[in-house]
This record gives C-alpha cells, structure tokens and sequence, in this order.
C-alpha cells in the first residue's frame, strides 16, 4: 500500500475517532459515576489490526487532541485524565498485539487500563489517593463495556480486509 493510500486510511480512522468520542460524550449519557462505554475505542482496535502500532498511537493521539481542543477542554484536567487514560490503554494494546492476543481480550484489557490511567492522572493532579477506592467500580464496568466494544471491532475486522478494501 502507498504511503499516500495509509496516510488517507489513517486519517479516515482519526476522524472516525474523533466523531465516535464527540457523540458518546455529547449525546450517550454515562452509565453511572461518569463511565462511557467507549466506542472510539473501537477505532483503535481496528486501526492496530489491520495497520499497526504506529498508526494506532496517531489515531488515539489524534482523537485526544482533537476532540478536546473541538470541547474546548484542551490542556484542562478532562484533556490529561482522558490523555492518561488513552497512553495506558494504548500500551495495553501494544502488549497484548505482541502476544497475539484476541480482539475482545485486547478491548477489556484496555478498557480496564483505560480507566485506571484516568484514576491514576486524577490521584496525581488532585492529590487524592482515596481514588484508589473507585478502582473496583471501574473494574466491574469496564468488562462489559471493553466486552460490547471489543464485539463490534470483531464484527467490523470481519468485513474491513487488509489495506481497508470493503
């Protein structure tokens, strides 16, 4: 695939992400305690899958900057609570594509890091260790929604093949 045709697919999945992560946190109210199923996560399984680490990193880098400066929360604690969450969650990812793991493993396990590299960002920028308290709520939501999550990356991988042909 040209480099040109990878820039393009790339920032198509950027974009994806960034419209995916706007509605959720516009129109999908949370579940309780602020939590999101996090469907932008999606775009990120799709994008390591079938392009690799590089472009997923660009893709969730893109989506946190973007969709935060769109917010208008850009630089604020939502931007690096949502930044820590995304760098955790996407080292996750790197981890478990070495290790070959599946798609709906790959998605729990990064949304289970994903909320604890929020809860970790908000005891650091706020100096609350008792946060630490919160961590068995996430855990217990962020099976099911990284399972919803992971189930749709498996269905759209099954229809999208390499190089992104429909």
């Amino acid at each position: 695939m040209s480099s040109t045709k990878r820039f393009s697919y790339v920032s198509m999945l950027a974009a994806l992400a960034i419209l995916l992560n706007l509605t959720e946190s516009m129109f999908i109210p949370p579940i309780q305690f602020g939590i999101r199923f996090g469907i932008a996560n999606i775009v990120a399984l799709i994008a390591i899958d079938r392009f690799g680490l590089k472009e997923m990193f660009i893709v969730n880098l893109m989506r946190v900057l973007i969709g935060n400066l769109i917010r208008g929360t850009i630089f604020s604690s939502i931007f690096w609570i949502s930044g820590g969450g995304v760098l955790l969650s996407s080292l996750f990812l790197v981890l478990l594509t070495r290790s070959k793991s599946w798609v709906i493993f790959k998605s729990i396990i990064s949304s289970i890091a994903h909320s604890t590299g929020q809860v970790l960002v908000v005891m650091i920028l706020y100096n609350q260790v008792s946060m630490l308290s919160f961590i068995p709520v996430l855990l217990i939501t962020s099976i099911p929604t990284g399972y919803l999550t992971g189930i749709i990356a498996k269905e759209v991988l099954k229809r999208v093949k390499v190089g992104g042909k429909i």
